[in-house]
């Protein structure tokens, strides 16, 4: 049962026996050391960490012996490769109650770091999406009235030549309604229903390249055994097809757009604690997108494309926040992944 307990934990759990012989780690605690437990069970802490600082298993000796507890912070693990991970320590001791043994927790730094980032830039990025919305609407019935007058004032002119100005104002003022009704986008609640992630992708894959032709090529790379989950199908598809139209628009003349998907685990969104998550990349070969504009992406009105609204993004933005997932970005010259994160299962 404990184990049970243990293995859906969001922290790291390692247990030491009296002879500092690791004897169970959890879930989590695989992931961090990036191994399974059948390969790290039975080795010794001076095996684990000799990458890491000599330090720590100094302390947990020290422990051992004095039936201590401690408390340790930004500890680097290195394990495999350049694996490296900073996290916080808490090393627990006590011969009565453990008998011999020593109960470690790991906690990353990066993902405490992560999740304040993350909930900073929402937070900016919700400010922003609310004044837009309220500049929106204060254009959206003067604008109706500029519309219903240039109507009028067609009816009444009786040159042609004239009623083509008319008719100017009228059309601008269409274009400029359709563009605050996406400011404003959409308050609809998601209609979710069961339904499987490759639906959205590969209506998202055929829509896009039948407007791109042969010149750019969507491929895909799918799991097949990622289960079927509650989501709206049509709000996916529009915020999926913002993001893949984006990353054609990123590639010049010739490219590819990769559409992967993947299970994740242990994922933590809004502080929500998830075992089992949905990962979805797009990654496009254009140009990426430079440092100074990666962290506005995501902000309404705000693009590097002289063409563009900056809403798609935006929207496509909200409409996974509404499924509880989140969506990430990286970009390097050549490579552009945005990440779209979706839960499936609540731990």
């Amino acid at each position: 049962m404990y184990k049970h307990l243990l293995d859906n934990l969001n922290t790291a759990v390692l247990l030491f026996d009296a002879d500092l012989k690791l004897c169970y780690l959890n879930t989590a605690a695989e992931i961090i050391l990036a191994d399974s437990a059948r390969q790290l069970v039975g080795i010794s802490a001076e095996q684990l960490f000799k990458l890491s600082d000599a330090a720590f298993v100094s302390n947990l000796k020290h422990c051992r012996a004095a039936g201590e507890s401690l408390i340790d912070y930004a500890l680097e693990l290195n394990r495999i490769g350049n694996h490296s991970v900073f996290v916080n320590v808490s090393i627990t001791s006590d011969s009565e109650k453990f008998a011999g043994d020593m109960i470690v927790e790991l906690v990353p730094i990066d993902n405490r770091l992560r999740i304040l980032q993350e909930e900073q830039l929402h937070a900016q990025q919700n400010t922003a999406r609310l004044m837009v919305r309220s500049l929106a609407h204060e254009i959206k019935n003067p604008l109706g009235g500029l519309r219903g007058a240039a109507q009028l004032l067609d009816l009444e002119l009786p040159n042609a030549e004239l009623k083509e100005y008319t008719q100017v104002i009228i059309e601008e003022s269409d274009r400029l309604q359709d563009l605050v009704n996406r400011m404003l986008g959409s308050n609809e609640l998601p209609n979710k229903q069961r339904l499987n992630i490759h639906e959205v992708l590969e209506r998202v894959r055929w829509l896009v390249q039948t407007e791109t032709g042969e010149n750019i090529k969507i491929q895909c790379d799918y799991d097949p055994s990622i289960p079927e989950f509650l989501g709206d199908k049509n709000q996916l598809i529009q915020a999926v097809l913002n993001i893949v139209r984006n990353a054609v628009q990123a590639i010049s003349e010739r490219g590819n757009v990769m559409l992967k998907t993947r299970i994740a685990r242990n994922v933590t969104l809004e502080r929500q604690h998830y075992k089992l998550a949905l990962r979805c990349e797009i990654i496009d070969d254009g140009e990426g997108i430079s440092p100074d504009m990666l962290n506005k992406i995501f902000y309404p009105m705000i693009t590097g494309r002289a063409e563009g609204t900056g809403l798609g993004l935006s929207i496509a933005q909200t409409l996974i926040a509404q499924h509880s997932g989140a969506i990430e970005c990286s970009s390097e010259k050549g490579r552009t992944i945005f990440t779209i994160i979706l839960p499936l299962l609540s731990a």
